[in-house]
C-alpha cells in the first residue's frame, strides 16, 4: 500500500510540473504578442485556454481521490495541499496570460493611439523569471528560491507603479485615447497578477518544505 501511496504522489508531482510547463508556455507566447501583436498568436491562447482548465480540474479531482483512499498525515498531507494551491495559481497565471491576449486584440483593433507605446520588456522577463523559480524551487524543494521569488515581487510591483504613472499622465495628454490607454495599463496589471501567483506558488513551496505559513509576512 505505501509503494503504490508514493508512486501515485510522483505521479501527481509530474503531472502539476506538466501543468506548469504549460503554463509557460502560454505567459512566454503572452509575452511575445505584446511585442508583435499578432493577432493569430492571441487567438492561439485564447482559444487553447480550455486546456489548462481542464487539466486543473483533473489534477485537482486527482489530490481528491488520494486523501479519500489514503488519508494521508504530515508531510504527505502538505504536499497534497500545496499541489492543490499550486494547481489552483498555475491555472489563474494562464487566465492571465489569456486576459493579456483578449487586451492585446482590443490594441489591435484601435487605431494607432497617437504613437503612444510602451516597453513591457523588463516586467515581462520578472514575472516569467519569478514562475520559473517557483516552479523549479518546488521540483527541488528549495525554499532559497522560493525566497527569492518573493523578493522579486517587490520589483514587479515597482514597474507596475511605474506604468500606471505614466499612463494617467498620457490619459490628460491623450484624452481621446482612453480606451487604448486603459487597455495597455490593464497589460500590466494582468502581469503583475501573474508576479501575484508566482509569489502564492513559492509560498506554497515554504509551506511544504518547512510546514511553515508565510503569508502576510515581511520577507
Amino acid at each position: 500500500m505505501a509503494k503504490h501511496f508514493q508512486k501515485e504522489l510522483e505521479k501527481l508531482k509530474k503531472r502539476v510540473l506538466g501543468l506548469g510547463a504549460q503554463v509557460e508556455d502560454r505567459l512566454r507566447l503572452a509575452g511575445r504578442v505584446i511585442e508583435s501583436r499578432e493577432l493569430f498568436d492571441a487567438e492561439r491562447i485564447i482559444k487553447s485556454d480550455y486546456l489548462i482548465n481542464e487539466e486543473e480540474v483533473e489534477i485537482e479531482e486527482e489530490c481528491l481521490k488520494i486523501l479519500a483512499l489514503y488519508q494521508p498525515v504530515a508531510v504527505d498531507l502538505r504536499f497534497i495541499i500545496a499541489v492543490i494551491k499550486i494547481n489552483s495559481e498555475l491555472e489563474r497565471i494562464a487566465d492571465e496570460a489569456t486576459n493579456i491576449a483578449h487586451r492585446l486584440k482590443k490594441i489591435i483593433q484601435c487605431h494607432d493611439g497617437c504613437g503612444i507605446s510602451y516597453d513591457y520588456g523588463d516586467l515581462v522577463r520578472r514575472v516569467q523569471a519569478m514562475l520559473n523559480k517557483g516552479l523549479d524551487a518546488m521540483i527541488n524543494l528549495d525554499v532559497d528560491l522560493a525566497f527569492k521569488v518573493l523578493l522579486l515581487d517587490d520589483e514587479v510591483d515597482n514597474l507596475h507603479h511605474e506604468m500606471y504613472r505614466r499612463v494617467m499622465k498620457d490619459m490628460l495628454a491623450f484624452p481621446g485615447n482612453v480606451e487604448y490607454l486603459m487597455n495597455k495599463f490593464l497589460i500590466s496589471r494582468h502581469l503583475e497578477r501573474i508576479g501575484d501567483h508566482a509569489t502564492n506558488i513559492a509560498e506554497e513551496v515554504i509551506y511544504l518544505v518547512e510546514g511553515e505559513i508565510v503569508r502576510h509576512k515581511d520577507y
